[in-house]
């Protein structure tokens, strides 16, 4: 019978009862929120008179909705954007090796705060400073749960109630309108710029220090670059200007990576030893992007500063937990072995992947493509380029290649590519790519062996939109 009434509704025990199997598996209280709910909304749309309900539907919608519940948000889906270190896709994908390491974090007691060999507390981040001082030549290490979250403790620890000098051409604003400015202003520090846009001179900072200066920072501009009439103070001599005054000089590198990626076929990166070696005090850097790890700040720097920071009371409402502990230390062993780690570490070995492979593996899905987006779309390989991501390298493109999915009829084309990327977002591993010049954009740099196959079946099981 078509309910075509609210006097028609049945009541939720009734429901109830009729669903007794989904009561079974997922327990009364979930199942009876989920029929009232349903119920609510069978009744709404009677009385606005948009939609009729059978009761065998009833039962449907009433799993759909127990079901959907359950489901998680957070999901894997196929990177096809060109972007490897994508923010909105979640950064740098983990290494194998932090896989095992998270799981025995979360299944476990684990000796986080407790020293094994005193049989006493511990200090919570001793194997991974160790590591970092290893790798970068530190005296001391700290990690907090960004680099944000670090680049604003170190603002409060070192420079709190006073002056930061800053080079006006390095006062970024990083995703989600994240501005060094606002960071300072968060901190309760005075920012003093010096300089201008495109130039800034040692004499610059000079003139800005005086009796309220606590810091000097340097900015790595990760995110743009000024090309033509530049000048800036590197961070060796501005070491040099910072001993010459007593203060200590911070570096905020951003990305940040612990190898020289020019023997990969990569632009090389400041890294952080580098600044250290330069004679910066204490540089913060993420663990997400180039580094290839979990989200983190890192900071490295020398034993005196990275103790202030410390003792800091943001500390430790910064502070990572130990799964994120976990996969770091698993993340940054693998840096110990460097002569394997394009293989061992996936945002490197994306970033070098070969474009014969590459180009390989567009060919491979084209016509199931093609057969999946119908007859209304022409599909073909094309060469593309890639990027980092992630305000990493941002001029810096990789070649790369991947399919055009580009519509027969000029008329309507571009809601016919919006529709078919939504279609390709709804499967069940939503395929992401990116709309440009009227045509939808695969890059299939990201999509590795291991994924082919989940790949194809989801393409062999795709219909043509009417």
């Amino acid at each position: 019978m078509t309910i075509r009434t609210p006097a028609q509704i049945p009541p939720v025990h009734r429901l109830l009862a009729q669903a007794a199997g989904l009561v079974a598996e997922h327990g009364h209280s979930l199942v009876a929120r989920e029929a009232k709910a349903l119920l609510e909304q069978v009744r709404a749309d009677l009385l606005l008179g948009t939609a009729q309900h059978h009761p065998g539907d009833l039962r449907s919608a009433l799993a759909q909705r127990v079901h959907s519940c359950l489901a998680p948000h957070l999901r894997p889906v196929f990177n096809l954007t060109g972007t490897v270190i994508h923010t909105n896709l979640g950064r740098a994908l983990l290494p194998q090796d932090a896989v095992p390491a998270v799981t025995a974090a979360m299944l476990a007691p684990t000796n986080l705060e407790f020293d094994l060999a005193a049989g006493q507390r511990g200090e919570r981040e001793d194997a991974v400073e160790a590591l970092l001082r290893q790798l970068t030549g530190a005296e001391a290490a700290t990690v907090v749960n960004n680099n944000a979250a670090a680049v604003l403790l170190t603002l409060s620890a070192l420079a709190a109630g006073r002056e930061c000098v800053v080079s006006r051409g390095e006062l970024v604003e990083i995703g989600g309108g994240f501005r060094m400015p606002d960071v300072m202003a968060s901190a309760g520090v005075r920012l003093v710029e010096v300089g201008t846009t495109n130039r800034t001179h040692p004499a610059d900072y000079r003139r800005a220090i005086g009796a309220a200066t606590a810091l000097l920072l340097k900015v790595h501009t990760s995110n743009y670059r000024v090309e033509g009439f530049t000048a800036s103070v590197g961070e060796a001599e501005l070491a040099g200007i910072a001993r010459e005054h007593g203060l200590p000089l911070a570096s905020d590198l951003g990305a940040g990576c612990l190898v020289d990626l020019s023997p990969y076929g990569l632009p090389r990166e400041p890294m952080p030893q580098d600044m250290l070696a330069a004679g910066c005090d204490v540089v913060t850097f993420s663990g997400d992007k180039l580094l290839g790890g979990p989200q983190a700040g890192l900071l490295v720097g020398t034993r005196d500063v990275i103790a202030r920071i410390r003792r800091h009371p943001l500390k430790r409402a910064l502070r990572v937990s130990k799964l994120t502990l976990a996969a770091l230390e698993a993340t940054l062993r693998l840096y110990l072995r460097p002569e394997s780690l394009r293989d061992t570490l996936p945002t490197l070995r994306l970033l070098t992947r070969a474009l014969p492979d590459i180009e390989a593996t567009a060919r491979r899905f084209e016509a199931a493509l093609a057969r999946a987006a119908g007859p209304a779309f022409d599909v073909r390989v094309m060469p593309l380029k890639s990027q980092i991501g992630s305000g990493a390298l941002p001029v810096e493109l990789l070649p790369s290649a991947g399919l055009q999915v580009k519509p027969q009829a000029a008329k309507g084309s571009g809601h016919a590519v919006e529709a078919l990327a939504r279609r390709l977002r709804s499967l069940p591993r939503a395929v992401i790519g990116r709309v440009a010049d009227g045509a939808l954009l695969l890059d299939f740099r990201c999509l590795e062996e291991n994924d082919f196959d989940a790949f194809a079946a989801q393409l062999a099981a795709t219909h043509p939109a009417p």
